[in-house]
């Protein structure tokens, strides 16, 4: 994708030189090139040659695309949107957000714009992706089947400099930026065909997940010191309402474990419905049989997980019969039985681990494991085992 314009991102009186892209009408920003010190008096600006500018933004684009491998183009790559609140810490920007306001947050964020943010929970994440991409590059060096991360964010353009100077700070490969000024990503999600979202704003996850895109609400590990591997990227993944849909979930929730058993023993040939993270399960299968192909399973950087409150002597076949239909291929699955998940999760040590269930998110935290809430499916109207909200099918049989 080439450069439409050499822009500024202006922010304290000084300029930070950067490119902007166009996709579908919707504006992305690349890195920052460099800082400039504050723009001359307009009238103290001399002519210049248009010619000896151009061939000079040129050399710039040229010098800067030449320091890294260029971004997948969107169509080709496994596209990971993150938001600067799980990219980087920023709980105490936030409270100034939230206690003094827009102005105060934008101000603070200006003054303090060359102090790089503290890495964020998706952090870890991030950096398991870049190692994939590397071995990727190394057996493929042409692809464009790589993991692509794009900073997706609802600050206004005046943040945008300490943001960028942060990812610079860390050199981490993201080259695209959607700086949503406050309103909805959807839009930019699907410009840049998303195929996993995350976030710490849990409307803007459920929004996503009901306009078809995999997303996810990050929490906190419990424990910041957890060491994560950096050889390989572990993703671990709930069944129910994670991968499948909620149908079986249903079941047991209104009428029990005897008729759920009795429902998956009945239905054990009938493949299960998809859930909102099966594209991204196909996403990174499909990553994996690259590495398969040049015969390096046993080293693939990419390992996955079902981690399932299921049985496996009756509730289990389904789910096996469902993933080999699908023809996806998941490296370690552990059926509970019920069993809590949180010491399974912190013998794994997924760099993140996507559950429908509170409880389990909330399991996974105290164990020190990063975890993603899939806001989704009949999981959401209870707490603690209890209904909370009333079904809408309920209400409506009772009309």
């Amino acid at each position: 994708m080439r450069p439409n314009k050499l822009s500024s991102v202006v922010g304290n009186g000084r300029s930070a030189w950067c490119r902007w892209f166009v996709t579908d009408g919707l504006p992305f920003f690349s890195k920052v090139i460099g800082e400039l010190p504050m723009l001359p008096n307009m009238s103290e600006i001399k002519p210049t040659d248009p010619a000896t500018t151009n061939a000079g933004e040129e050399k710039d684009w040229a010098a800067e695309k030449a320091k890294k491998p260029r971004p997948p183009k969107p169509q080709n790559a496994v596209t990971i949107a993150v938001s600067s609140r799980t990219l980087f810490n920023m709980v105490a920007e936030q409270n100034i957000y939230e206690e003094e306001g827009v102005e105060k947050y934008v101000t603070y964020q200006q003054e303090h714009k060359n102090e790089p943010l503290m890495p964020g929970v998706a952090f870890p994440l991030v950096k398991a992706l870049m190692t994939v991409n590397s071995r990727l590059r190394q057996l493929y060096p042409d692809s464009e089947e790589l993991f692509d991360i794009v900073l997706m964010t609802n600050n206004h353009a005046q943040v945008g400099v300490r943001l960028i100077n942060s990812i610079n700070h860390y050199d981490l490969p993201i080259e695209r930026f959607c700086m949503t000024g406050g309103q909805s990503p959807i839009g930019y999600l699907k410009a840049c065909m998303t195929n996993l979202y995350l976030s710490k704003d849990g409307e803007k996850v459920t929004e996503a997940i009901e306009e078809g895109i995999a997303a996810a609400t990050m929490f906190t590990s419990g424990d910041e010191e957890n060491q994560l591997s950096d050889r390989q990227l572990k993703v671990a993944f709930d069944g129910d309402a994670v991968l499948f849909s909620d149908e079986s979930e249903i079941i047991f929730k209104q009428h029990g474990l005897d008729r759920f058993i009795e429902h998956e023993m009945k239905f054990e040939d009938t493949p299960l419905p998809k859930g909102p993270l099966k594209c991204f399960l196909e996403a990174l299968v499909k990553l994996q049989r690259k590495f398969y192909a040049k015969n390096e399973r046993v080293n693939c950087p990419i390992r996955t997980y079902l981690v399932t409150s299921r049985g496996e002597a009756y509730a289990g076949a389904r789910v096996l019969k469902t993933l080999r239909l699908w023809d996806l291929e998941i490296d370690d699955i552990r059926f509970l039985k019920g069993a809590p998940k949180g010491p399974v999760l912190q013998e794994i040590q997924p760099h993140i681990f996507f559950d429908d269930q509170m409880l389990h998110i909330k399991a996974a935290i105290e164990v020190g494991t990063i975890a993603a809430h899939v806001p989704y499916g009949i999981g959401q109207k209870y707490h603690k085992g209890k209904l909370v909200e009333q079904p809408a099918r309920d209400a409506k049989d009772k009309k």
